[in-house]
């Protein structure tokens, strides 16, 4: 029962692993951009959401409701500003960039912050948990962050592939060159796409807040989190970004049931695995289908 236990740990796990790596796993699907940036994107929106909860005193949850806004409105600033530009230069420009926003964000919160780790309280929530059996039981707060992880892909997934600007970006993703023959300006379409992309940031920086400490370079571990469970979903797959999540999740569960120690090496090491005997993921499914 013990391991039926650290597999649906590590499931929940999975499901913040995702909710990371979403905005990730669409910024790819419609730009190629491999944000490097995004765990300290993610760690921005929590030093948001620091200041608000500790500015007006409102709760974690309601300052979700700040935080996701303007780091959408960050992320549309960013493409504009710095990716739009990038992307017109080519090769490795975007990936540098993204590169160099990391470094500088990363500092500039160490500056205002300190690298003191800092945490969202949540109350009894942090502690709640439904308990099943003797040796089974499902924290709330992980069960909460499952489930917006999954209702925010199965949103993106249904924005992609039903609503105008997901069409939009669909073909922008597919033909680049003849999209602006279509009236589309593809600058406006990123920056859109953008903003989505770290919209979820947002969410998942204040979930990454209210579960554990962090500090300004906790971001850096997240991003390999994120990328990995990208990588092993498919690239530019959402549904498969999903199951990436939780396949590192239920891997570093494991890992840890086995010894504490292990849990990060054992996720590193399925990771390695799939890259190895299937590369193209295990939902290889574009962002455009």
């Amino acid at each position: 029962m013990q391991w039926l236990n650290a597999i649906i740990q590590g499931v929940l796990l999975g499901g913040l692993y995702a909710l990371l790596a979403a905005g990730l796993s669409l910024m790819f699907g419609v730009m190629r951009i491999v944000n490097l940036a995004h765990g300290a994107l993610a760690m921005l929106a929590a030093y948001i959401g620091l200041v608000i909860v500790q500015g007006t005193g409102v709760s974690p949850f309601l300052a979700m409701v700040a935080v996701v806004p303007i780091m959408a409105g960050v992320g549309y600033l960013l493409q504009w500003g710095v990716f739009n530009r990038a992307l017109r230069v080519g090769g490795l420009a975007p990936l540098l960039a993204a590169f160099g926003l990391a470094v500088v964000l990363t500092q500039l919160l160490q500056l205002k912050f300190t690298s003191d780790s800092q945490s969202l309280q949540t109350g009894s929530l942090s502690i709640a948990s439904i308990q099943i059996s003797d040796d089974i039981s499902i924290g709330v707060l992980p069960l909460i962050t499952f489930g917006v992880g999954v209702v925010v892909i199965a949103a993106l997934q249904v924005f992609i592939s039903k609503a105008p600007l997901g069409r939009a970006m669909r073909a922008a993703s597919d033909d680049p060159e003849t999209v602006p023959l279509m009236g589309i300006d593809n600058r406006q379409v990123y920056a859109l796409s953008t903003a989505i992309a770290l919209g979820t940031v947002g969410l998942a920086g204040m979930f990454l807040a209210v579960r554990g400490n962090f500090d300004p370079n906790y971001g850096q571990a997240m991003l390999i989190f994120a990328f990995e469970a990208v990588i092993i979903g498919g690239l530019g797959s959402l549904w498969g970004t999903l199951a990436g999540g939780m396949v590192l999740g239920v891997a570093q569960a494991l890992g840890s049931q086995v010894n504490p120690s292990y849990g990060v090496l054992v996720g590193n090491l399925v990771f390695l695995a799939i890259l190895a005997f299937r590369p193209s993921g295990l939902l290889p499914k574009a962002v455009t289908a």
